[in-house]
């Protein structure tokens, strides 16, 4: 999988799919982070922006729901290139070194060449790919709501293998060397082995799964839609820790270290000690909050009705912004601005 680079004085770092990268840091350690005093530029997609952008070489990719992917140069706000896919889309686009990955409503994942926005390639499902495809050594994986997992490779979308599980797959998989991590819509996250597709080991929840698991320290963290937040053994699938919020969980963690942080849709931000579930603080940012967090330095941001930071200590709003509204986005933190898609189908850098 690509990790970001290191933040410098000529371009800022990478973030190459949802949360910057694999591992879900949200950027943490890569930016120094501050309040915006301005939008630099804004872009109208002309439709609303569900999915949450993702960022390369000075390029902002973000997926409209009409079906546009629009590369946005971030130093003009100017449009690069748009392509067209043939449905809706809700999926993160996702990077592959120079390629863009993008699930569609039409049951596709299309590859697109990043430089001139040409298809390169494409992979079929039996349904929606609302998952964002991720990438580990040069095999794409993505899930489908037709409740298949599937493998396809990464240079030409070739097939390798595909597993069928208990319920559709919204979720953006977890993928590690061996073992992919994913929550499924029949309430259960499974373990898969990544050559094979074998399913290593389930554990079931109380309700569907729409949360996007992070694995750290040998756990798997996920939110359900049975209101609960759990820990669960990365090895078994055994229930380390789990802790109940006070609604559904279709928020996705952003971990950093010993901390790890999600939305509920009780309308508060939740921050854990990841060893042992212990709540550090929780904190009221809207009446819904079904977007995932990101951690800057610091500070801990969520787009809810609007933009909000918290500090990362103690869960205290630091500052917030009406802008970005979009209900499943993430911001980007890159080394001076803030990137936002809202709902409403604009794209904001602030700065």
């Amino acid at each position: 999988m690509m990790t970001p680079k290191k933040a410098n004085s000529k371009s800022p770092p990478d973030w190459p799919t949802l949360l910057g990268d694999n591992a879900r840091t949200g950027g943490h350690a890569q930016v120094r982070f501050h309040s915006p005093e301005k939008a630099v530029w804004q872009y109208r997609t002309g439709s609303p922006v569900r999915s949450a952008p993702v960022f390369h070489d000075s390029v902002l990719y973000a997926a409209s729901v009409n079906g546009v992917l629009h590369a946005i140069n971030v130093a003009t706000g100017m449009s690069k290139w748009k392509f067209e896919a043939a449905g809706q889309v809700h999926s993160t686009p996702s990077l592959f070194g120079n390629t863009v990955l993008l699930g569609c409503d039409d049951g596709k994942v299309y590859a697109v060449d990043g430089n001139s926005g040409k298809k390169l390639w494409e992979a079929g499902s039996q349904a929606e790919v609302w998952s964002s495809p991720v990438v580990r050594n040069e095999i794409v994986f993505f899930g489908s709501a037709d409740g298949k997992v599937y493998a396809v490779d990464g240079k030409n979308g070739q097939p390798t293998w595909s597993q069928e599980l208990g319920g559709r797959i919204y979720c953006t998989i977890y993928a590690e060397e061996h073992q992919l991590y994913v929550g499924c819509g029949d309430g259960k996250v499974y373990s898969i082995e990544t050559d094979s597709g074998k399913i290593l080991w389930s554990t079931a929840t109380g309700n569907g799964i729409d949360s996007s698991p992070a694995v750290v320290d040998n756990l798997v963290l996920i939110g359900s839609e049975d209101f609960v937040f759990y820990a669960l053994d990365a090895s078994n699938g055994e229930v380390r820790w789990k802790y109940e919020t006070g609604l559904g969980i279709a928020s996705s963690p952003a971990v950093s270290g010993d901390f790890a942080v999600i939305g509920s849709k009780d309308g508060f931000l939740y921050a854990f000690e990841v060893q042992t579930g212990h709540l550090r603080w929780k904190t009221a940012v809207g009446e819904v909050v079904t977007a995932s967090p990101v951690i800057g330095s610091g500070v801990v941001c969520i787009q809810a009705g609007g933009t909000f930071a918290l500090d990362m200590g103690s869960g205290k709003i630091v500052w917030q912004a009406g802008l970005g509204g979009a209900i499943q986005s993430v911001p980007i933190l890159a080394a001076d601005s803030i990137y936002l898609a809202s709902l409403s189908g604009e794209i904001y850098a602030l700065r």
